[in-house]
């Protein structure tokens, strides 16, 4: 998560990179979701060196910062430090989450399986999107093993890995940003209970009907089977706990990478007390986070460029309704780190609708940011509301939209499990399925 912000944005002020530079993360990006398309040939070279392709793009924004933008450096420095804090959040939950195994006996019925992903959907408030995704994504797999498909993994990402967590800071990094800048930890879940209630529901019916179809369509000794009934238990309890230490370390103070240390350790106990046989059970390997820990360290570095250019021409958009933030920070979050994204129109909000002065005359302790975001939530909640929504439900756009889908199709795909390519998970579920019920959601609240 995000660290030192007031500096990074003071040192960010005026400077103006030239839009060309956004060309290495729209490669990047284009190489992400082209490469799996190719031929065997392509694909197997893509799958040897795409640490070497994505390391490179951002060693070539990284000298350019360094070398020709003024206060390069401190941008650098704050993106690697976002970087190791995202990664150390990442990796932990990861290590933990494959510590614990749900043994499930027998095959979910539809309705079962939207109980899952509705109890998925609180518990993602709870540990957040990653901690959710990561201990119930394998239970997910085997609880469907029979007749499992791309929208059992397609809809899990959608309502666990995003749009469950958009009840309170810990669900998803951006709205703990909003905590740190001011958000008071209860506001959203008191104001937007309502349109995540209504988001979730519709996502789930939408659910529903596939699974039901492709449930109608199994064979009568598959829906047998699929009948009998389920029985679970739990291994690794040991890993609960340790769940949430690295919850915990969440609201640790950010000094000398305490946060991070704490996440770490957590990770190395599990790893080193999980037995070998839970490890075998859930087909733990360290594949899936290497290929998230090496793509993102070129996403993060890469999207600077981008996320700079809103900052220095983001009030250009004359954006002054709800629905403007919402659909603007929901598109850069489909394919930016929604985390930045959510920072960088939240200041947006606070220029155009927050006075200097009003602000320095604000009653009340805290940062100049602070009080900013006081008086946004006073006289323009909508504004917050549509931010916070538009950054977290539309990380679901895309697989690299948010942290976790990336990793949950990594977790499928090593399962045999087959996932749709990055423009099929696009064109085939995300604009036909979910972008009309984001849009019904905002058109109803917004």
């Amino acid at each position: 998560m995000p660290m030192n912000l007031p500096l990074f944005f003071a040192a960010a002020e005026g400077v103006d990179v030239p839009l060309a530079m956004v060309a290495p993360f729209g490669l990047l990006l284009l190489l992400i979701a082209t490469m799996p398309l190719t031929p065997d040939r392509i694909k197997h070279w893509w799958e040897h060196n795409y640490t070497f392709v994505s390391v490179g793009l951002a060693l070539l924004v990284a000298g350019y910062f360094l070398l020709l933008v003024p206060a390069g450096g401190a941008m650098l420095a704050h993106t690697l430090h976002e970087y190791v804090s995202f990664i150390a959040l990442i990796g932990s939950l990861f290590v933990v989450a494959g510590g614990i195994h749900l043994r499930v006996k027998g095959e979910a019925t539809p309705f079962e399986n939207v109980v899952f992903l509705a109890i998925g959907a609180v518990a993602a408030n709870v540990v957040g999107t990653t901690g959710a995704s990561m201990v119930l994504i394998r239970p997910w797999i085997r609880m469907n093993k029979i007749r499992i498909s791309a929208f059992h993994v397609v809809f899990f990402i959608f309502i666990v890995s995003n749009v469950g967590g958009a009840l309170t800071p810990i669900g998803d990094p951006p709205l703990f940003l909003g905590y740190l800048r001011g958000v008071p930890f209860f506001w959203l879940i008191q104001h937007v209970w309502d349109e995540w209630l209504f988001t979730v529901g519709l996502i789930l019916a939408a659910f529903y009907f596939f699974d039901r179809r492709s449930f109608r369509h199994a064979p009568a000794a598959i829906q047998a089977e699929i009948k009998e009934h389920d029985s679970f238990r739990i291994d690794g309890l040991l890993n609960i706990a340790l769940l949430a230490v690295i919850v915990l370390a969440v609201f640790v103070p950010e000094k000398f990478f305490l946060r991070e240390i704490l996440m770490l350790g957590a990770a190395a106990a599990s790893y080193r007390f999980t037995s070998k046989t839970i490890h075998e059970q859930n087909h733990f390997g360290f594949g899936p986070i290497k290929e998230v820990a090496f793509l993102f360290v070129g996403i993060f570095t890469t999207m600077l460029p981008a996320l700079n250019y809103l900052e220095e021409h983001g009030q250009e958009l004359g954006f002054t309704h709800a629905t403007q933030y919402y659909y603007a920070s929901g598109s850069l979050s489909s394919v930016l780190d929604n985390a930045p994204t959510y920072v960088n129109f939240l200041k947006l909000g606070e220029s155009t609708f927050v006075e200097e002065s009003a602000v320095e005359l604000a009653q009340g302790g805290g940062s100049y940011d602070h009080r900013a975001v006081a008086i946004l939530l006073q006289t323009h909640p909508h504004i917050v509301i549509a931010i916070s929504l538009g950054a977290v439900f539309f990380g679901a756009m895309t697989y690299i939209g948010n942290g976790p889908n990336f990793m949950v199709k990594s977790i499928a795909h090593e399962a045999g499990v087959h996932c749709p390519t990055f423009f099929g998970y696009i064109f085939k579920y995300s604009l036909p399925f979910l972008l009309p019920i984001l849009a019904l959601s905002a058109w109803v609240f917004l």
